[in-house]
């Protein structure tokens, strides 16, 4: 059975880039039961993102359209999470004026 599949060093990656993909999720898993509630720590944002670069970059050589289009517009939603975080953690430091309304509280130990 295991004969069938082609095994190279690019399976490796997709492998590697899978792994810290679902790893994710148990990280916020375990953050989750620690404070007692849902709760996302940045981990789980830096791990989507690396996964899904690994994972994009294992598909674009397999030149496979399906995970091309699964993974990698999803990087610019990680990014973007991690920018609105970075953001919210400056204004917490004053090191960014405030919006109007005020920024939601976010918990910079989790960095």
């Amino acid at each position: 059975m295991l004969s069938q599949f082609k095994f190279d060093i690019w399976t490796c990656v997709g492998l590697v880039g899978q792994c810290i993909f679902a790893s994710r999720f148990f990280v916020q898993w375990i953050a989750s039961e620690k404070r007692g509630e849902s709760y996302i720590p940045v981990a789980f944002w830096w791990m989507s993102l690396m996964g899904s670069i690994i994972l994009a970059a294992y598909f674009i050589y397999r030149k496979d359209i399906v995970g091309i289009v699964g993974y990698v517009p999803n990087s610019f939603v990680y990014v973007r999470n991690l920018q609105l975080i970075r953001k919210r953690i400056q204004l917490q430091k004053g090191t960014v004026p405030a919006p109007p309304g005020g920024p939601p509280p976010v918990d910079a130990s989790a960095l």
